[in-house]
């Protein structure tokens, strides 16, 4: 069968590898000049820095099959997330863990004693939290709260937490150890040549015509057996209906002689900094050495019609919009529409690649039975 891609993200790219390799003929397009998406990396060429161009991608999975899939395109090496964040002026470790407590309230507890303490500090008169402020507030107390969760998150989704469903906050965002570790997950790196070159591998097969810098029209779709649309979901209807609320991000780029931070990632959860947080980039390849330094300072806001859409917002009003795009999808044959934006869902590059790979087999099953091809490799809802 003829497939298209559209889109030489990470989900195109590992469905289109997964079929050509069953015998089919892929096709893969691209408005950008690159592959890669959004995790897609390049060198500074006045530093030589890799820099992850449109914000950091930090690999991390429990899915062993996933982690053996990216290590056959790419070496990973061990890297460890550790993020810092400026709070009233000072400089704490995130997520909040046993030295972060200890150094906010002037302490020398054991985890047992935070730990009480903690809960002590808990409002427990939320007895049922909705919000993200409520849930916050019932997790960790209002001290904690202010100085790590509220202005950060205002920031980021741009209205207050009171306003965003505690979903958001899903567990208890405090470590009673000193583990820095932003991540739990058992294999966790970066590739050491970036992603860019690992997707470029994926698709380095002479079964896949790569078109970049070409734009899709659904008229195309009519030359192929079968499209994966990997794009916005309501941007497959011309957004004729409205628009999925999405935040983007805006990044100021700077390089400095030297280390600028001493970290890769520095937040800032005062409200009255405008941006969230500084990534520099050298720190992400820390088997790398160089004198320049590549840093970005990142600001999240709504996302507008010419912007690259980031985070889904998937609040109510984006919830009833979305529930009407999906029952015109059902009826749609001939295509599937895969990926975070295909299926208006936040997604870490692991799952990504867990349900890429899914959908593929899928296919493949359908195929050999002769039955319908899904529309979602994941329902949105």
């Amino acid at each position: 069968m003829k497939f298209l891609m559209v889109g030489a993200g990470l989900s195109g790219a590992v469905i289109g590898r997964h079929l050509v390799e069953a015998g089919h003929d892929i096709t893969v397009v691209d408005t950008r000049p690159h592959v890669a998406g959004n995790c897609h990396t390049e060198r500074c060429a006045q530093t030589g820095v890799l820099v992850h161009v449109y914000g950091p991608h930090i690999f991390h999975t429990d899915d062993t099959e996933v982690w053996d899939f990216v290590n056959r395109y790419e070496t990973f090496r061990p890297y460890k997330n550790r993020v810092k964040t400026v709070s009233g002026g000072r400089v704490y470790s995130l997520p909040v863990n046993l030295h972060t407590i200890n150094q906010f309230f002037g302490k020398a507890m054991d985890p047992s004693e935070a730990r009480a303490f903690i809960e002590a500090q808990a409002d427990t008169t939320i007895a049922d939290p909705q919000t993200f402020e409520e849930q916050a507030l019932r997790f960790v107390g209002a001290s904690l709260y202010v100085a790590f969760f509220k202005g950060y998150t205002q920031k980021q989704w741009g209205c207050h937490p009171s306003e965003l469903p505690a979903s958001i906050l899903k567990r208890l965002p405090v470590r009673f150890n000193y583990d820095d570790n932003y991540f739990f997950h058992r294999f966790q790196g970066m590739p050491e040549n970036g992603y860019t070159a690992m997707v470029e591998r994926i698709l380095d097969h002479p079964g896949i015509t790569l078109r970049l810098n070409t734009r899709f029209s659904r008229d195309q779709a009519g030359t192929y057996d079968h499209v994966f649309y990997t794009g916005p979901l309501d941007g497959w209807y011309d957004y004729d209906i409205g628009r999925l609320g999405y935040r983007t991000l805006d990044f100021e780029r700077f390089t400095h002689d030297g280390d600028y931070q001493g970290c890769a990632v520095m937040n800032y959860g005062d409200v009255q900094v405008p941006f969230t947080r500084i990534t520099e980039h050298k720190h992400f390849a820390p088997w790398e050495t160089h004198q320049g330094s590549v840093c970005y300072r990142e600001y999240s806001r709504e996302c507008g019609p010419n912007d690259i859409p980031y985070y889904p917002v998937r609040l109510i009003k984006e919830k009833a919009l979305l529930t009407d795009y999906m029952a015109r999808a059902q009826a749609e044959k001939n295509v599937t529409f895969v990926g975070r934006l295909g299926t208006y869902r936040y997604l870490d590059m692991d799952v990504t690649i867990r349900e890429a790979l899914d959908c593929a087999r899928s296919v493949l099953e359908q195929i050999a039975t002769g039955g319908d091809l899904p529309v979602f490799s994941r329902t949105p809802m």
